[in-house]
């Protein structure tokens, strides 16, 4: 396989990751876990419908979408992605299977480029799986009271985008993390770090912290799945320094860009 071609690696890639049992189990528990986070939403504001006041119902919509796709079932696809992510670089280090892959395939680059692009699709269609069940799940729910938002309505496209291309964001950032790290629980311990726990410690008070607040992964798609976002007439503390709809798609698309190029420079000029 020293001249292997493209589309041979993507196959062996696609072999690897689907042969892992774990990739399943990861995988399976991750999605019930974020389409029952989201629908579980969606049946508490079921519940809650008719004793809300008349002004707040009127206004719904808003609670709607966060009941499509809620904060706390994105932390959960982002730490189901990242470490399936790592997973496909760090349990090769674990096993020794990456001194077989880089005797078979001595092109580094070629062989991490394969493999960005096996698991950006495989995690780009998990996230498209997971998005569309959890709004029509809920969505389904809400519309018992009335209360659903059609698909055309302006808002639930980009909500749907943003949630669908934060499982590849996250799964190449772990992807990263994993080749920088290649150890299976520090990486977990950085994924939890970087990716769930920066991102609650930083506020937006100042100019610089709002920066890198904005710039996270985690802020970014809640940015753009706030239909909402800035107006102080719906929040008690609207944001001191907005994010902006186009920085928020720039952010999600250099963490992916960043983040794969991370990986294989550190695959490439580390040994084994």
């Amino acid at each position: 396989m020293t001249n292997a071609r493209y589309t041979d690696l993507l196959a062996a890639e696609w072999l690897k990751l689907r042969s892992l049992r774990s990739t399943y189990w990861a995988l399976g528990i991750g999605a019930l876990a974020v389409v029952g986070f989201n629908a579980n939403e969606a049946r508490s504001d079921y519940a809650n419908y008719p004793y809300m006041p008349a002004d707040m119902k009127t206004g719904y919509v808003d609670w709607a979408l966060r009941s499509a796709f809620t904060d706390g079932a994105a932390l959960i696809l982002i730490l189901v992605c990242a470490s399936v992510g790592a997973l496909t670089i760090v349990g090769e280090y674990a096993t020794g299977l990456i001194r077989t892959t880089f005797t078979a395939v001595p092109d580094r680059r070629a062989l991490m480029a394969a493999k960005l692009t096996v698991v950006t699709g495989v995690m780009t269609g998990y996230g498209a799986v997971l998005a569309g069940a959890s709004y029509a799940t809920t969505q389904g729910i809400l519309s018992g009271r009335g209360a659903d938002v059609p698909v055309t309505h302006p808002g639930v496209v980009s909500l749907l985008l943003a949630s669908v291309l934060l499982a590849p964001v996250a799964a190449l950032a772990g992807m990263a993390l994993g080749a920088v790290i290649r150890h299976g629980a520090t990486t977990t311990a950085a994924i939890t770090v970087v990716l769930l726990l920066l991102p609650t410690f930083i506020t937006d008070r100042y100019a610089w912290t709002a920066a890198v607040r904005n710039a996270l992964p985690v802020h970014a798609w809640a940015r753009l799945v706030d239909v909402t976002y800035g107006e102080s007439a719906v929040r008690i503390y609207p944001p001191h320094y907005p994010a902006t709809v186009t920085g928020s798609w720039v952010v999600l698309a250099a963490w992916a860009a960043v983040a794969a190029v991370v990986a294989v420079v550190a695959v490439e000029r580390r040994d084994v």
